[in-house]
C-alpha cells in the first residue's frame, strides 16, 4: 500500500510502498480516506520524542484518520465491514498517511454523519487533548471562566466550542486577523497576543489551558483564582509556581479513547462544535502538507486526502 513515510530522524516525508498491518484480534483495519497533520507529526520527525517513543523505519507518518471499515478482527463486537469512522490510534498503531491502518476497538468511534471525511479527520487528537484537558484535568463546569490560548489553532478551535457547549465564558489569545473567526466559535473574551497582555485583560480564573508553553505557561499562573488550575500540554511547572499561586497545575499527553470521540461526534451531529480544516492536500503532495504545518500559521487543522 501507499504511505507517506521517513526514513530517519529530520528525513523528508516522501510516499512509498509498504505492507499493509496485520490484522489484530482486538482491532479493525479501516480504508483511510483522509488523515489530519499535528504539531507532534514535525516534533517526533525531528527527533525530540526519541526517548519517549522510540520508533524504527521506515515509519509511516500521521496520527489521525477518518475512513471505512475494511476488515474486523475476531474480538471486535461493535464495528462490522463498511462502517465509517474515525480515530486516533495509539503510538504502536499510529501510521493514519497510509491507504489502510490498524486501529484498537476500544479507540474508534462512529464518524459523525454530518461532515465529510476530511472533516472528521480533522477532529481526533485535537479534540481529545480539548476534551481531556477541559473535563479530566481541569473539571470544568458550568459558569466557570476558562482562558484557552492559541484560539485559532487546531486544539483551539475545538476547546473553545467544547468549553462553550460545557457553559463556561471563554477568553483566548489570538492574533488581530483570526479575531472574528475565533468570535464565531463562541469566545466571549478576545485578546490580541501581539499587542496586549493576557494578564492586563483576566484575572481570577478557575482554568487556564495552555498550548503553547515556556513564557506564556509561567504567565498564566497569575491569572487563576485560588484553587484554579492550569493544564498545559507543552511545558512542566519547574519553577513551582502552582504553589505559589494556590494553584493546581496539570502537564499531560492526550490518550486515545474511542468513547469520548463519540461523545465528541455526537456534538458535531448536534451543531454543538464545528471542525475546522485550514487546508487540504492528496497525498501525492504530502511535502507540501508538511510545510504548511511547519509555518505554524494554519488556522484550525491541515487534513491530507488519500482516497
Amino acid at each position: 500500500m501507499k504511505a507517506a513515510t521517513i526514513t530517519d530522524y529530520a528525513a523528508e516525508v516522501v510516499i512509498t510502498e509498504v505492507a499493509k498491518p496485520d490484522l489484530a484480534a482486538d482491532s479493525v483495519l479501516v480504508e483511510v480516506y483522509a488523515a489530519g497533520l499535528n504539531p507532534i507529526d514535525s516534533i517526533l520527525r525531528a527527533g525530540y520524542l526519541k526517548q519517549m517513543f522510540p520508533i524504527s523505519f521506515p515509519y509511516v507518518m500521521g496520527y489521525d484518520l477518518s475512513g471505512v471499515v475494511s476488515e474486523v478482527g475476531a474480538e471486535v463486537k461493535g464495528f462490522k465491514i463498511g462502517d465509517e469512522v474515525f480515530a486516533r490510534p495509539n503510538q504502536a498503531d499510529s501510521g493514519s498517511l497510509a491507504q489502510f491502518a490498524r486501529v484498537k476497538e476500544v479507540e474508534l468511534a462512529q464518524k459523525p454523519k454530518t461532515v465529510s471525511h476530511a472533516q472528521a479527520a480533522s477532529v481526533p487528537l485535537a479534540g481529545l487533548t480539548a476534551w481531556q484537558a477541559l473535563f479530566d484535568k481541569a473539571d470544568l463546569r458550568q459558569g466557570q471562566k476558562v482562558l484557552i490560548h492559541a484560539g485559532s489553532g487546531g486544539v483551539g478551535t475545538l476547546a473553545i466550542q467544547i468549553a462553550k457547549y460545557a457553559g463556561a465564558y471563554v477568553a483566548t489569545t489570538v492574533s488581530a486577523r483570526n479575531a472574528d473567526f475565533v468570535r464565531s466559535l463562541g469566545a466571549d473574551l478576545l485578546i490580541d497576543y501581539k499587542t496586549q497582555k493576557f494578564e492586563d485583560k483576566v484575572s481570577d480564573y478557575d482554568v487556564v489551558f495552555d498550548m503553547l508553553g515556556g513564557e506564556t505557561m509561567n504567565r498564566s499562573f497569575s491569572v487563576l483564582k485560588k484553587g484554579g488550575c492550569l493544564v498545559s500540554i507543552k511545558g512542566q511547572d519547574t519553577e513551582g509556581l502552582a504553589h505559589k499561586f494556590g494553584v493546581r497545575f496539570e502537564a499531560f499527553f492526550m490518550t486515545p479513547n474511542g468513547a469520548q470521540l463519540a461523545q465528541i461526534a455526537t456534538l458535531i451531529d448536534g451543531g454543538k462544535v464545528k471542525p475546522i480544516v485550514d487546508t487540504t492536500f492528496p497525498l501525492a503532495k504530502i511535502a507540501d502538507a508538511y510545510a504548511k504545518l511547519d509555518t505554524g500559521h494554519a488556522v484550525g487543522k491541515i487534513v491530507v486526502t488519500v482516497k
